[in-house]
């Protein structure tokens, strides 16, 4: 029986997880049956979400098991197929296979990708979970009006990169908040966005006061923690808030505790509702009819950041909380 590399969780972190809570096992590759593929991993995918799914709380995820392979989504390799759907060297894609070198799983829980689309690698990012939750964020919740102000957080990460050009592309004043002055640099620059703002420097609520005079309509949260703080007091009347990522809290210890911004959503009839992609299964295929024209014309572009082999997985998810990625973090192998 053939062996191969899994990376198990070995611990449950507390606070900012380290290497010392993965490890290295070899495993044996069980025997492929009828309805399974035998695959080998090509592009592995690291998210912030897989951060809560570490825990052993409730969630919209169940939590990882220790002592078993972690797990996300990935494309694959077809190396044998016992569904006559596949085909040995097929590309597929799995949202939820496991961090192995190979792996045998139900042909079901994957699908074939067609790379004359898009490089394989971008149905991780925007063909994939990535730019869904761009599209049915700003459209079904933030509900763009042509000449609003749109305030993205986490702009230069691989959903912040989406959204913001989504929103010029529908006519959107579009402000983006990153951590870094290559980064701001770059949102302006290459991305087409109007501002960017530097929350590391500076009165970020002055900054967004002097970005946004007429106030932000719409504000795609996907920090949370003190940003979310500074650009709460700027919404207007009937904002709209699509809550899509928290990476600024989810390696604290304690709760977090912050301004209360209720009386504000209150007092200005603003709607957050928090949304997680995976509710939308219906709306995959409009997602990425809708986004794949515009990404073959270059009206959205997309930035990937890869790390090179299967052992530095990893690192690479590590690397997401100190914002080392631009756009997508992609491990290749």
């Amino acid at each position: 029986m053939k062996t191969v590399k899994q990376i198990t969780l070995a611990a449950r972190p507390k606070g900012m997880p380290d290497m010392s809570i993965f490890r290295f096992d070899d495993v044996a590759l069980p025997e492929v049956k009828t309805g399974e593929l035998q695959l080998k991993g090509r592009y592995y995918s690291v998210d912030p979400y897989m951060r809560g799914r570490m825990n052993d709380v409730k969630s919209y995820s169940p939590p990882f098991k220790l002592e078993h392979a972690l797990e996300g989504g990935a494309v694959a390799e077809v190396v044998e197929s016992k569904d006559p759907a596949f085909a040995p060297g097929d590309l597929v894609l799995g949202p939820y296979l496991p961090w192995a070198t190979e792996m045998v799983v139900p042909a079901a829980t994957v699908k074939k990708i067609d790379t004359n689309l898009a490089p394989a690698s971008y149905f991780l990012g925007v063909l994939g979970m990535t730019g869904l939750t761009a599209y049915i964020g700003l459209l079904d919740i933030g509900k763009p009006k042509a000449g609003e102000t749109l305030v993205v957080s986490g702009a230069a990460g691989a959903v912040g990169l989406v959204v913001g050009q989504l929103g010029k592309h529908l006519g959107l004043r579009v402000v983006g908040i990153a951590g870094s002055e290559d980064k701001i640099k770059m949102l302006k620059e290459e991305y087409g966005f109007d501002e960017a703002l530097n929350y590391k420097t500076g009165d970020l609520s002055a900054q967004i006061a002097k970005a946004c005079p007429d106030g932000v309509d719409i504000y795609f949260d996907n920090v949370g923690g003190d940003v979310t703080d500074a650009v709460v007091p700027h919404l207007n009347f009937f904002a709209r808030i699509p809550l899509c990522g928290q990476i600024a809290i989810y390696n604290n210890e304690e709760p977090s505790v912050g301004p209360r911004i209720q009386p504000t959503l209150l007092t200005r009839s603003v709607l957050m509702q928090g949304f997680i992609i995976r509710n939308y299964p219906t709306r995959y295929a409009e997602g990425i009819q809708y986004l794949a024209p515009l990404v073959k014309a270059g009206k959205i572009k997309f930035t990937e950041t890869f790390v090179e082999g299967f052992e530095k997985i990893p690192e690479a998810f590590l690397a997401l909380f100190t914002g080392q990625n631009t756009g997508k973090m992609i491990v290749k192998v």
